[in-house]
């Protein structure tokens, strides 16, 4: 696992995801979901297959703040692909 910095972006405070599940778990837990969110999207846009577990989640940064504290990054991850998905169909 390598080092994660700290978030600091905006999302941090996006109400959107006071929506996600909660989450105490290992891995994943307090990676920011905003961050987990664009990385979804990133890869949906740029073909790149959805990710089955969070391991893919290893990259991002930590965050404990706002909307994003004690949130499930991965269901953020997801969320992020489908959203991706559902833009394209609309296209």
């Amino acid at each position: 696992m390598g080092y994660s910095p700290i978030c600091h972006k905006a999302h941090r405070y996006d109400v959107h995801f006071e929506s996600l599940p909660e989450y105490q778990g290992t891995f994943s837990r307090h990676k920011c979901a905003g961050c987990a969110f664009e990385l979804g999207y990133f890869h949906a846009v740029n073909g790149i297959p959805k990710a089955i577990d969070d391991s893919v989640l290893d990259s991002i940064s930590y965050s404990q703040a706002g909307s994003v504290r004690h949130k499930d990054a991965f269901t953020a991850y997801n969320d992020g692909y489908k959203f991706a998905l559902s833009l394209a169909k609309v296209a």
